[in-house]
This record gives C-alpha cells, sequence and structure tokens, in this order.
C-alpha cells in the first residue's frame, strides 16, 4: 500500500523519482524498489516523506484514507 501511496503523492507533486530521491538523499533505483514495495521504508525515511508532503504516517502506511 505505501508503494502505491508513495507513487500517487509523487505524481501529484509533480516529482520524477530521481527528484524525490536527491530531496531523501537516496537513489532513484531505491525510490522505484520502494514504489514497488521491494525493499521497506524505513522510520527515518517515512519521517520524511510525511514531512515534506505534509501528510500522516497512518495515510502513507495505508491505515487510513
Amino acid at each position: 500500500m505505501y508503494g502505491q501511496r508513495l507513487k500517487e503523492i509523487r505524481q501529484e507533486k509533480g516529482l520524477t523519482q530521481t527528484k524525490l530521491a536527491q530531496m531523501l538523499s537516496t537513489t532513484q533505483s531505491t525510490v522505484g524498489k520502494y514504489e514497488r514495495e521491494e525493499i521497506q521504508l524505513t522510520v527515518d525515511v517515512i519521517i520524511k516523506i510525511c514531512k515534506m508532503f505534509e501528510i500522516s504516517s497512518d495515510y502513507l502506511l495505508g491505515l487510513e484514507d
């Protein structure tokens, strides 16, 4: 669920995977793996994403709509 939400939010903001990766201090490949849920988000990354996009962690993780 978090992968789909992350992709939707990124696209709504008009960001590429590369740009989001720069903002998160990671690589485009890693962002792609997050979106495909091939690797788990760390707590630090969850916090960064939630602050950056002003969303709750519950929303990002699919616990609420």
